[in-house]
């Protein structure tokens, strides 16, 4: 139960600061990848914020050994670059640059209810369930070594 709450309030937590950022305005986030136009370098500043969150947060839990919810860190252990993870990054940042939206922000934009915001959150989720279901016929065997 501890893992619930405490994962619910990480969310909020990362939510509120997705809003009080500006990240949840697909208007800002455009006007900060437009470098050739009028660029708004303020999401740099909160990037940076967050990078600077994130190492001293991770320096924090690995000095204490373990989690505060669960008994073990689960950490990616692959290293190596396939070509999904390279189309999807694709797909990620050509979709984030033309409709200003990614899934974090999008879905801490769901509580101030613009239309918008909710048919791009749809959509994703349409997209994601496409995407599963497309991997299973296009997936290679098991078997077959890569």
């Amino acid at each position: 139960m501890l893992r619930v709450i405490g994962g619910l309030l990480s969310g909020m937590f990362f939510g509120a600061g997705l809003a009080l950022s500006g990240m949840i305005n697909p208007a800002k986030v455009t006007a900060f990848l437009d470098l050739a136009g009028d660029w708004d370098p303020s999401l740099a500043f909160v990037m940076l914020g967050a990078v600077a969150t994130t190492a001293l947060g991770y320096r924090l839990a690995f000095r204490r050994g373990r989690p505060f919810f669960d008994g073990q860190f689960s950490l990616p252990t692959r290293k190596d670059l396939d070509f999904e993870l390279i189309l999807g990054a694709t797909i990620f940042g050509l979709g984030w640059g033309i409709g200003g939206y990614c899934p974090g922000p999008a879905l801490a934009g769901l509580g101030f209810g613009a239309r918008e915001t909710v048919v791009f959150v749809a959509a994703m989720l349409v997209g994601m369930a496409a995407a599963r279901g497309m991997a299973r016929f296009i997936a290679p065997p098991a078997n077959l070594s890569a």
